[in-house]
């Protein structure tokens, strides 16, 4: 009988919910809206329960604790959503759904997604990022998700204010940081219109894509990404891609040959998984957390 892996993709506007098998099979899907966690919370680990899963794997919004050495393991870390800081996401979950469960960012596990089951697979070095209402990145890294001392903040690396650009900063810890610049709100306050009504509107895009472009080259000399994965709200606008390549082209400045960097078409791309690389690589960490 096949294993039933429950998925949790915990946003910070929906909750998504599944029940899959470990080949990527989805049988059955809700959302919940992301409420107070003493509401939805319960709600949801009854939901699994009830669905009699073997395991459960879990990718949540963050700052979160990933590491499971950690006594915090598995709390949310300061957020402004309504009673959601220092609250034990996995601890309560696990207290009424007591099954084997995998826990992470919802990054790393859109990231794990395209790796196991899309466009990255085979690969063992791959960097996902989200840019939408705001900007995060899943690290992978010989096979392995990155975490570290937390996990990846690579929406707050702080990049180079384009001259030609009229507006500013929208995060509030930082004046000049990817998410500040290039995040859905970034665009709508300094156009007056969300992404989506700017799609022709040639200077947008082109300011746009020069931002991506300037983190891209960060992450391809830090990470050394076999593939580099775009998903979110402006990632919908596809116009942006081939601007986003040429200028990575323009800022790698020919210093590194490989070939990757020859095919640019194949090594920025959109993610492929119909916006279900988040609940498929919950499905994966789920199986993991059951083998393990």
């Amino acid at each position: 009988m096949a294993m039933r892996i429950g998925a949790l993709e915990a946003g910070g506007t929906k909750m998504v919910l599944a029940v899959g098998t470990a080949d990527g099979a989805i049988l059955e899907q809700i959302s919940m809206p992301t409420v107070e966690p003493e509401l939805v919370v319960p709600q949801m680990a009854e939901w699994f329960a009830s669905k009699n899963v073997d395991a459960v794997g879990i990718g949540a919004f963050g700052p979160t604790v990933v590491n499971p050495a950690n006594p915090n393991y598995g709390k949310i870390c300061f957020t402004p959503k309504p009673g959601w800081s220092n609250y034990d996401f996995l601890g309560t979950m696990h207290s009424i759904c007591d099954v084997p469960m995998g826990y992470d960012t919802d990054v790393n596990v859109a990231c794990l997604g395209e790796a196991t089951f899309g466009c990255a697979k085979g690969l063992d070095s791959v960097v996902y990022i989200t840019v939408g209402t705001g900007i995060g990145a899943g690290v992978m890294v010989g096979g392995q998700l990155l975490h570290g001392m937390l996990h990846p903040e690579a929406g707050h690396i702080l990049l180079t204010v384009n001259p030609d650009d009229p507006g500013k900063s929208v995060c509030p810890k930082h004046t000049r940081c990817f998410e500040g610049l290039a995040s859905g709100p970034s665009i709508e306050a300094r156009w007056g219109a969300k992404a989506v009504d700017l799609a022709d509107r040639q200077e947008v895009w082109e300011l746009e894509a020069d931002y991506i472009a300037q983190a891209l080259e960060i992450y391809v000399t830090c990470y050394s990404p076999q593939k580099i994965i775009i998903g979110g709200g402006v990632a919908h606008q596809e116009q942006i891609f081939p601007l986003i390549r040429t200028k990575l082209a323009d800022y790698l400045n020919g210093y590194l040959k490989t070939d990757e960097l020859d095919d640019l078409d194949s090594y920025v791309v959109p993610n492929s998984l119909n916006e279900k690389q988040g609940i498929l690589g919950c499905l994966e960490l789920g199986r993991r957390a059951l083998e393990a």
